[in-house]
């Protein structure tokens, strides 16, 4: 959530930060304001009308104390009167500061000065590429077809179980998802420094809006109700990424200065309707319901925060470096960044059968935005209440790197070469047919 003082201090600024973003909510600017002023005027004269009563109430007992039992009665109706006004004034400051928050917890984060301006994807930066593509003296097989042939998924069934968008691994296939998630977690905790936990796969609905998940994306989660009790469907939710969960770990907390950074690390499964998406009805492993990931999450001091951005990135580079694949990280634009972020880097693995780049890393510092909506503060050692800059990042997501190792990976005569990092975990060179 953004500052409200910010808003009230440097209106120009905020109006300017937002319309880079190009999706109108700078217009909403001066409505904030607005209700803000009301609600500031209507609270001034409460303080004002308190001090009045406060004075009418000692001239009550001073009247009393000399018999003048009818003017203390005339103060009495007057304290009253002031107390109906307040208890009025009161329901108007409730209201108009409920009708700013819903407004003010709907608007992104202002994108960091050093995010290049832009509308869509298209206008995105490439900052760096590792690697070049896999070339074969073959005609390269795609996932799907590996994947069919090598019995790792089995597509059919799995929308059998569930309908379309989620998948069935099998034998070899549900092997290496492990071998791959094994891995992950492994070297961040080991090699990267990061704390392991293993958050609750449903949570409630005040984690979703304490990332930025809600209001903006509710139609793309998946409610849970209890039993046949339909009062509690939409007050817990499958979790969309482990980010939901972490990031919230110290919410309404003060922490000590001493304490940070906070480095945490975490396997979920994520869940993600995707309501009306295009494409998720199509076979294969891009775009489903249900995938696999490695979240990192990091709390750490404002003054560190962008350096810890790109440790973060390296973090989730070493992934694609050590498994042998072909990369590269972009730089989002102002239009195309997620609601919670103020900068935002990409790492797109290339997937040879695909003839594309995919997204299997998303790195973001959302700055004070999420410590905000979620009140982790940490006390400095001068005693003074801060907002930490929480960092998030996938390291990795799945299936995407499923996709982009078998499919660089695969072997003339039909096989999967195993990368070293995943031989000890899957005790397997390749994997090949029979």
């Amino acid at each position: 959530m953004l500052d409200i003082r910010l808003l009230r201090e440097k209106p120009d600024f905020v109006r300017e930060r937002l319309a880079t973003r190009h999706s109108g909510e700078e217009s909403k600017v001066a409505e904030v304001l607005a209700l803000d002023d009301r609600r500031r005027t209507a609270l001034a004269e409460v303080e004002q009308l308190k001090a009045r009563r406060n004075a009418a109430s000692k001239e009550i007992g001073a009247l009393m104390g000399r018999k003048q039992l009818v003017e203390a009665e005339g103060k009495k109706g007057e304290v009253r009167e002031i107390g109906d006004r307040i208890a009025a004034l009161d329901r108007t400051v409730a209201e108009v500061e409920t009708r700013r928050d819903e407004i003010l917890i709907r608007l992104p984060n202002l994108p960091h000065a050093s995010v290049a301006q832009g509308r869509e994807a298209g206008d995105n930066l490439e900052i760096r590429v590792h690697g070049t593509k896999a070339e074969f003296s073959f005609p390269p097989a795609n996932h799907m077809q590996l994947c069919e042939r090598l019995q790792l998924v089995d597509f059919e069934r799995g929308v059998k179980l569930s309908g379309s968008g989620f998948l069935l691994y099998t034998g070899w296939g549900a092997q290496l998802e492990r071998a791959l998630i094994n891995y992950l977690l492994d070297l961040h905790i080991h090699e990267h420094g990061y704390r392991e936990v293993a958050p609750p796969y449903i949570i409630g609905e005040h984690c979703m809006v304490g990332v930025g998940q809600f209001p903006k994306f509710r139609d793309q989660a998946y409610a849970v109700q209890e039993g046949l009790d339909s009062t509690t469907l939409g007050k817990l939710y499958l979790l969309p990424t482990a980010e939901a969960p972490v990031a919230n770990i110290h919410r309404e907390e003060i922490l000590s200065e001493k304490q940070l950074p906070i480095r945490y690390c975490a396997y979920s499964p994520c869940f993600r309707a995707e309501a009306g998406a295009a494409g998720l009805g199509t076979r294969g492993m891009i775009r489903i319901h249900q995938f696999d990931k490695v979240e990192l999450i990091k709390l750490v001091t404002p003054e560190t925060g962008y350096d810890e951005l790109e440790k973060l990135v390296g973090n989730a580079e070493t992934i694609l470096k050590n498994l042998g694949l072909h990369y590269r990280v972009i730089n989002l634009c102002t239009g195309d960044m997620g609601f919670a972020s103020a900068k935002t880097y990409d790492i797109e693995v290339w997937a040879p059968g695909q003839g594309q780049y995919l997204e299997v890393s998303s790195c973001s510092n959302c700055e004070e935005f999420q410590a905000r909506r979620m009140n982790i503060r940490y006390k400095t050692e001068s005693g003074e209440n801060r907002f930490p800059h929480i960092l998030n990042g996938s390291g990795t997501a799945l299936a995407r790197l499923f996709v982009a190792l078998v499919e660089t990976h695969q072997q003339a005569d039909g096989s999967i070469a195993i990368p070293a990092p995943l031989q000890t975990y899957l005790r397997a060179e390749r994997i090949a047919v029979g």
